[in-house]
């Protein structure tokens, strides 16, 4: 798609996570924002668009050149079927993205011989820290990459009302810290270091009245021999003001320095020998969600649908992440190291 034309977007959800989704389209003046869906009819209304409570409705209706899905992941398969039998050519959704392999595998494939193109709402990579992170890896910051970890800590996963008051449906999730949350460290930790060739996973469960993980070690190993490491809990938290800014922080390491990834968000470079380390990017101002990586992500798919560019985490790429998370399920309960270049 491209032109001058102001482009039409739907969205299917208005829970928790959608305000971010919908103050961002409200922002793009390239955007006209059509409709909103959700089982809820009161939810969508307020969100002062045109209200349903039946998607295939709102397709016939408001007609959308995209439908932005926003829901949790057992209803992914279904709407993105009823959006490519509605004749909707663009899909943006939400992840994680679908219930399990063989599902997202399924979908994308049915997307793929409709001509429609699937993206997956996959945003930390667009987190501004990160891109700040890969632009000083690719102008050899650190020398010879070594090592990275990033420490993700919460503290919303203690007590018997954990996740309760945002998006209870994680305490019924029977895979959670990886599912829901980790993958989002897969996705990125590939756009910063490369695909992994194997995996070694140690997952736990310290809060008795949810189903899921809500721990746990992921270690990834890389052809050049560099390592990096997912360090989960959910119930320890970070020096930060806002715990849901970077959720962690990290430290990528290599043979002339070291990247520090600190709660506020700000990115600093420390070289080999240096006592003091150098600003690479400011603390973070954005109130709201993830460094307005949402914005980041939407304007991306926006730019390209306008454009013709690339687009990133395309459905039959992003079944790579989910790849890599069945390999880390299959480490954890093997207790061994997964080779993922024997699929």
């Amino acid at each position: 798609m491209s032109g001058a034309g102001r482009i039409r977007v739907a969205c299917l959800g208005a829970g928790y996570f959608a305000q971010f989704h919908y103050d961002s389209w409200a922002r793009m003046p390239e955007v006209e924002l059509v409709g909103s869906c959700d089982m809820d009819l009161v939810k969508a209304a307020a969100t002062g668009l045109p209200a349903y409570d039946d998607v295939g409705q709102m397709l016939d209706e408001a007609d959308p050149d995209v439908l932005d899905i926003i829901l949790p992941p057992d209803a992914h398969a279904a709407a993105i079927e009823q959006a490519i039998v509605h004749g909707v050519k663009t899909i943006i959704c939400q992840k994680p993205f679908c219930r399990a392999l063989a599902e997202a595998r399924h979908i994308t494939h049915r997307a793929e011989s409709a001509g429609v193109t699937l993206v997956v709402h996959e945003n930390f990579r667009f987190q501004p820290w990160y891109r700040a992170i890969k632009s000083a890896l690719a102008d050899g910051a650190v020398g010879q990459f070594h090592q990275a970890t990033f420490r993700f800590r919460p503290g919303d996963g203690q007590g018997p009302r954990a996740y309760l008051d945002r998006q209870p449906y994680f305490q019924k999730m029977p895979r959670f810290l990886v599912h829901e949350t980790a993958v989002h460290w897969i996705d990125t930790f590939r756009y910063l270091f490369g695909e992994p060739v194997s995996v070694y996973a140690d997952l736990r469960k310290l809060n008795p009245v949810i189903d899921g993980e809500d721990a746990g070690y992921i270690l990834f190993e890389y052809a050049n021999g560099a390592r990096t490491l997912f360090d989960g809990n959910r119930h320890l938290d970070h020096a930060a003001d806002n715990l849901r800014r970077t959720m962690g922080e990290a430290l990528i390491e290599g043979s002339e320095g070291v990247i520090n990834l600190t709660g506020d968000g700000a990115v600093s470079l420390r070289a080999k020998g240096a006592i003091e380390a150098d600003p690479i990017l400011g603390a973070d101002a954005w109130n709201g969600f993830g460094g307005d990586c949402v914005h980041a992500f939407q304007s991306h798919v926006i730019a390209g649908l306008k454009s013709g560019s690339a687009f990133e985490n395309t459905a039959p790429d992003y079944l790579n992440v989910l790849e890599i998370e069945e390999a880390v399920y299959a480490s954890a309960k093997l207790g061994q190291k997964i080779d993922l270049r024997a699929k």
